[in-house]
């Protein structure tokens, strides 16, 4: 009796539907079709947020969006949608990408793009980030795509490489579940914040000019960043779930999204409450919140920027690079987020000259596929 064949994963599955043998450069149809999926996806999205703002948007962003705006984008990116999924077909021998770029657009078409009368009625209590995830994926890959396009490390790395869905299933909840990470997050370090205050102290710090406090937010946040990190290297218990960061095999924006909803929780917690305690003004500390935001997608992307000086002051991807190295040199190394030199103070700095790493993730150890699956991995019997 033949054995049975392999369960083939979404992943692998999506790649053959979409990932054909047919060349992917400018003028293949490849890229109009992937962007186009994208694009309409996005619609879509944003029509269900229009259908059902109490469930699927943030309260803190709700009442913020000029509408008029938001609908012309919505109609603009579905016509965009529609033209790039067009040029596909046109272009490419196998029509799955513009087809599904079309389907996508007919779905938001249906369900009234940007043209959908919001509903008034009471604000959930329960609620999912779905706009704040469109906005993400929107600014942070506006960014970042081209920078890795024009200035690759690995210039053969596709787009479509192992782990990217469940990377984008990580970027997805990391933005979805805001409303988790508030709760989970947000109020205890805001509860202990106030619990561990030294007015004096807060008093000190509150009267520096902003930028002096900036700075300072960025040195604080960085030291008790440093030493979680640290911590969740060292101590088995935590390096169980930190693995699963480790266990990214190919660098490039996407990849810092893969973190356990655990070393999620545990890292920023006490990475805030620093800044609560030390006093920080609200505006100082939401900067260095929109700098973490940016910075940590910047250090794990496929990008090799040509001047090297900043390397010494500024943590470059080269820097944390090395952290993912699958190399025995780079065993717990370069744990900072934002400055190289509070390694070096604690002799963790490793920066081979004008040198890479060969590879990244973890020897002998392979994580599972999948968001879901992942979450469970560092509970199960070794």
């Amino acid at each position: 009796m033949d054995a049975p064949a392999p369960r083939m994963s979404a992943e692998r599955w999506l790649a053959r539907v979409f990932a054909d043998d047919r060349p992917r450069h400018v003028g293949t149809g490849w890229l109009s079709g992937v962007l186009g999926i994208a694009l309409a996806l996005l619609a879509l999205m944003a029509v269900l947020c229009l259908h059902f703002p109490q469930y699927l948007t943030l309260p803190e962003l709700r009442a913020r969006y000029p509408l008029g705006l938001v609908r012309l984008a919505i109609d603009l990116a579905l016509l965009a949608a529609m033209a790039l999924a067009g040029l596909s077909m046109l272009l490419r021998r196998r029509k799955a990408l513009g087809l599904a770029g079309l389907a996508l657009a007919g779905a938001a078409l249906a369900l009234g793009a940007g043209g959908v009368d919001i509903p008034r009625g009471e604000a959930s209590t329960i609620y999912l980030g779905l706009d704040w995830f469109v906005l993400g994926t929107l600014t942070t890959a506006a960014v970042f795509v081209p920078l890795e396009r024009a200035f690759a490390q690995r210039k053969g790395q596709g787009t479509f490489r192992r782990g990217w869905l469940t990377d984008t299933q990580y970027f997805f909840a990391s933005h979805a579940l805001a409303q988790v990470m508030s709760v989970a997050v947000l109020a205890p370090a805001v509860m202990l914040g106030e619990a561990l205050a030294v007015p004096a102290l807060q008093g000190a710090v509150q009267s520096l000019p902003w930028l002096v406090q900036f700075a300072l937010a960025v040195l604080v946040a960085d030291l008790a960043q440093y030493g979680v990190h640290r911590a969740f290297h060292r101590v088995p218990v935590l390096w169980r779930f930190h693995k699963v960061h480790h266990s990214v095999e190919t660098m490039d924006w996407i990849a810092g999204s893969r973190l356990h909803l655990v070393d999620v929780i545990v890292t920023r917690g006490l990475v805030l409450l620093a800044l609560l305690v030390a006093g920080f003004e609200q505006s100082a500390v939401y900067a260095y919140l929109a700098l973490v935001s940016f910075h940590a997608v910047f250090i794990h992307a496929n990008f090799a920027p040509r001047a090297a000086w900043p390397e010494r002051w500024i943590a470059m991807p080269r820097f944390h690079h090395w952290h993912h190295a699958i190399e025995a040199e780079a065993r717990d190394v370069n744990f900072a987020v934002h400055l190289p030199m509070i390694d070096r103070w604690f002799g963790t700095h490793h920066m081979p000259e004008s040198r890479w790493p060969a590879g990244y993730g973890i020897a002998g150890e392979r994580a599972p596929e999948g968001w879901a699956a992942q979450l469970v991995w560092p509970f199960r019997r070794r």
